[in-house]
């Protein structure tokens, strides 16, 4: 297919905006003939909430809510959501729920409840701990996993970002559930609230039943956002002794806030650079298919911009007779698309597919309903479902090359490798690339 602007499949998802009474926001895309309505209530904040020492402690908030509520338990809401074809899930952000269309009513209704009063039973705590428990205590064996936190650490510094959500093996076992009922208490208000609706509704006939189902709801206080500050990027090198048979490598350095005006063209270069289709992209087509140094290998930096800055990773698992040539080729690769242009045929690959497959990500209720908050928290201005094809569409080879010399930064890596390697040839190797 062509990219020209012609033939851009273009995307709209329109939202009445309502202000609560709570002083929560609600978003209602209305769509007709859609069998399904989707609800995401989201809070701001997040993991960053959480107190030093009980970190994990938003994720199980939001994992527990449904456990029970002060008028149902868990047996009592999966009895009146299962009929309906209905479910609410919930995490650190908030809750999603869904149903088919003509219960709409009963899921806003049942979310009301949930987001206002979940009761976190010690029985079901307790439990849900046990697991989680288990599975923390499982990855501090697995090097994959513990090279992707220690990466984190060593990029953001001692900020939440550089912390895993869930928390660590400490951290949870100290939390009660007394403490799930004051963070949900203190953070888990409504002017922190941004609730999204898409399906075959009436956006006034879901304002008016979201206003019963929050009465009461304490508006809370505003949350304030925080500049936050990171280590300055800088060669680093660590490595965690691990007697496996791969080595696990992570590599990168600090990114770019979504907000960036280089977003568009940095989305273009990942496709190009290492996350891209099949085999389309670079580093998947020279590391994994033409070397094959892994099966498993990928480069990027758009996919984590967020409200704070995200992070370039690139990532590798290969054999540690293969570490250098894997290593060396991500550096080759990062200052290629910085000293190059992109081939005509490369920037066309990835320009097309960006612009063809846009238009399915927004098919399902959930993602529209995903789509209107990530929109609110980030300020997309209306059309921005129109504006970013056409952005994808217009990124030059030049435009690619720009971007990279401004965002790449091979120089100033820190670098993780979990598995049997030693720090010093890895510090060698990357001090002479």
């Amino acid at each position: 297919m062509s990219s020209s602007r012609s033939a851009l499949p273009l995307q709209n998802i329109s939202a009445q905006r309502f202000e609560l009474s709570s002083g929560a926001l609600l978003l209602v895309d209305r769509t007709p003939g859609a069998p399904i309505v989707a609800i995401e209530a989201h809070l701001r904040g997040g993991p960053s909430l959480d107190r030093a020492g009980l970190e994990g402690c938003a994720a199980l908030v939001g994992g527990l809510a449904t456990e029970g509520t002060a008028s149902h338990d868990a047996t009592e809401l999966a009895a009146l959501l299962e009929p309906a074809g209905g479910q609410i899930f919930g995490g650190s952000g908030g809750l999603s729920g869904s149903t088919k269309a003509s219960e709409w009513k009963l899921l806003v209704k049942l979310m009301g409840e949930v987001l206002r009063t979940p009761s976190y039973p010690a029985k079901q705590v307790n439990r849900q701990k046990q697991r989680i428990l288990q599975r923390l205590q499982a990855e501090e064996f697995d090097p994959r996993q513990m090279g992707a936190k220690r990466f984190l650490q060593m990029v953001y510094g001692d900020v939440w970002l550089g912390r895993s959500a869930s928390g660590s093996s400490q951290s949870v076992a100290r939390i009660e559930p007394r403490h799930l009922r004051a963070h949900h208490k203190l953070n888990w208000v409504a002017s922190r609230a941004v609730i999204a609706v898409s399906g075959d509704v009436n956006p006034r006939e879901v304002c008016r039943a979201f206003e019963r189902s929050l009465k009461g709801w304490a508006p809370g206080k505003l949350l304030k956002r925080r500049e936050l500050e990171f280590p300055a990027p800088c060669f680093r090198v660590e490595v965690i002794e691990a007697q496996r048979e791969q080595v696990h490598l992570f590599l990168g350095h600090l990114g770019v806030r979504r907000s960036n005006p280089d977003y568009p063209a940095l989305v273009v270069l990942d496709h190009v650079l290492g996350q891209g289709p099949g085999f389309t992209n670079r580093v998947a087509r020279i590391l994994r298919d033409e070397l094959g140094l892994a099966y498993t290998v990928s480069a990027g930096i758009s996919s984590s911009a967020g409200l704070s800055r995200g992070t370039f990773t690139a990532y590798i698992g290969t054999s540690p007779s293969q570490v250098t040539r894997a290593l060396k080729g991500f550096l080759h690769e990062m200052r290629r698309i910085q000293g190059e242009p992109v081939p005509a045929n490369e920037l066309e690959v990835a320009r097309n597919y960006l612009v063809g497959s846009f238009a399915m990500g927004f098919e399902r209720a959930s993602q529209r309903a995903s789509y209107l908050v990530s929109a609110e928290i980030h300020g997309h201005p209306p059309d921005h479902l129109e504006r970013l094809p056409r952005a994808f569409a217009a990124v030059t080879a030049a435009d690619i090359q720009r971007v990279a010399q401004a965002h790449l930064m091979p120089g100033k890596c820190c670098l993780v490798a979990a598995g049997p390697v030693g720090a010093q040839d890895l510090g060698r190797v990357l001090a002479g690339s």
